[in-house]
């Protein structure tokens, strides 16, 4: 079972979540999202609380408020941690909005697999249509630009013959 919190410290709410016991926790590193963040004690037994960063948010923008949140949870949920204090304000916070539920994590990785990879190809499909309008674009500037079309020839009602392009009248030329 799979411990989920919600931590209000900041807005828009932050999704919090940690394992039930030691088994739980290896699955949470085995199966964690390149965007979580993992907080645990090291060398000491302690809880595994990971926070999966919002869209935008970096190792480095993570607000103050939610680092203290992660840190009460990992000392309430850990036998051998010892942290100045203890703020059962935060902890009674996160507590209220605690919920347990059991967790594919299989499935929740293909499914996380399956909507990032439609991103990338509609981003790529987007691109791909960008460059061909681009190269339309150039296409379209360069007839523009070319002489080829200023030396076309209408037909003139006395002569018989095909039209000539620019090229052809300065080749007849030389």
């Amino acid at each position: 079972m799979v411990l989920f919190f919600k931590s209000t410290a900041v807005n828009p709410p932050a999704l919090i979540y940690m394992g039930k016991d030691k088994v739980e926790n290896e699955e949470l590193i085995k199966y964690a999202w390149p965007q979580d963040i993992w907080f645990h004690v090291d060398k000491l037994s302690s809880a595994h609380v990971y926070i999966r960063m919002s869209e935008g948010m970096t190792w480095d923008t993570i607000p103050q408020d939610l680092l203290t949140d992660c840190a009460q949870l990992v000392k309430a949920n850990s036998i051998e941690v010892h942290v100045a204090t203890r703020e059962n304000a935060i902890v009674n916070r996160l507590n209220k909005t605690k919920t347990e539920r059991q967790v594919d994590h299989e499935q929740e990785r293909i499914d996380r697999i399956k909507k990032e990879n439609a991103i990338k190809r509609a981003a790529a499909a987007e691109k791909k249509k960008q460059d061909a309008e681009l190269a339309k674009a150039r296409e379209a500037e360069k007839q523009a630009r070319s002489y080829d079309s200023l030396f076309n020839v209408e037909e003139d009602e006395y002569e018989t013959g095909p039209r000539k392009t620019g090229r052809e009248l300065e080749e007849d030329f030389m």
